[in-house]
């Protein structure tokens, strides 16, 4: 379902590492907004819910609240280092349209909650 890549799945298992919190996990889901509709969320979590579907993805613990399963579907995951920083990025194939900026995209059959760019 959810490809992370070597590089990515790194950088998150050393940020990990750094948290003091312990049983930390990746967490991924899709949100209303941004300028097309959908922006992802991607970060640390230790909170756990019965709306969450768990995935071991190489050894790494990664939650999806069940709303978004159905947008996360061949979603890859990627770090990419870029002079003196890097950051994620996320390619997803049930995307059809990104906005400008990057962070907001658009399904096929759900329009989500556009709002406008800053």
């Amino acid at each position: 379902m959810i490809t992370i890549s070597d590089s990515a799945m790194a950088r998150i298992k050393d940020m990990l590492e750094e948290e003091e919190t312990p049983n930390m996990f990746l967490r991924v889901g899709v949100n209303p907004g941004g300028c097309s509709g959908f922006s992802y969320g991607m970060g640390l979590d230790d909170q756990e819910s019965e709306e969450d579907v768990y995935l071991d993805i190489k050894g790494l613990k990664v939650v999806v609240d069940k709303e978004s399963v159905r947008f996360l579907n061949g979603l890859e995951i990627d770090f990419k280092e870029s002079g003196m920083s890097g950051g994620f990025t996320i390619h997803n194939p049930n995307a059809i349209a990104t906005c400008g900026c990057g962070q907001s995209f658009r399904f096929k059959d759900e329009e989500g909650q556009p709002q406008a760019c800053d």
